[in-house]
């Protein structure tokens, strides 16, 4: 009898340890979720002026996951909106840079201006386009407040393609890679208003 004693005891220490390990992860689940949710949202709407929206964007996806652009890609997007009209839309935006995909998040306001942008993830060349993924990034910050047509488009490239904008010294590729994928964003904003901002009166 003894000599079943012990390992029963082992057992019942086990089978204790296995239950107090799975309500621990159960008990504190949801406030991991809420945290990573948090830190999601952060990341995501950090572009999105205080004050402009009162809703949870991250609660309201936009019907363009996997949309093929000219030169681009969107992955997802999402809406704010303030007062229950909307304020602005949250594009996700792939497009091949110089070392491989960059990944963007665009903020677009409901006049179709661009509010910011900034890099997700990059592969870029380190001290040269990788630059790209600096946040904040003063040169993404030079395309604040363009839209579609502001400047026109054959501005919308390089300087020495005989367009508008300087490009990041040493990062020609990537340049025209960024730069194209705004521009592509701000276009499809432009051409599918009515179904990204649901609500919103239409001429």
């Amino acid at each position: 009898m003894k000599q079943l004693r012990g390992p029963a005891l082992l057992l019942l220490l086990a089978i204790l340890g296995i239950g107090a390990t799975l309500w621990l992860q159960q008990a504190t689940a949801p406030r991991i979720e809420a945290e990573q949710r948090a830190l999601q949202a952060h990341r995501l709407l950090d572009l999105l002026p205080a004050g402009s929206y009162d809703n949870q964007p991250l609660d309201q996806p936009l019907p363009v996951a996997e949309v093929q652009l000219g030169n681009s890609r969107l992955l997802d997007g999402y809406l704010a909106t303030r007062a229950g009209q909307p304020s602005a839309v949250l594009l996700r935006s792939q497009v091949n840079g110089y070392a491989g995909p960059i990944e963007l998040l665009i903020a677009i306001d409901s006049h179709g201006r661009l509010l910011g942008s900034k890099t997700l993830s990059q592969d870029e060349t380190p001290g040269l386009g990788a630059r790209i993924g600096e946040h904040p990034n003063s040169w993404l910050q030079g395309f604040s407040g363009k839209s579609r047509n502001d400047p026109g488009d054959s501005a919308w490239a390089l300087k020495k393609d005989n367009g508008q904008f300087d490009q990041i010294a040493g990062a020609t590729i990537t340049s025209r890679a960024v730069i194209s994928a705004l521009h592509d964003a701000l276009r499809y904003f432009d051409e599918h208003r009515p179904q990204l901002l649901p609500g919103e009166p239409h001429e």
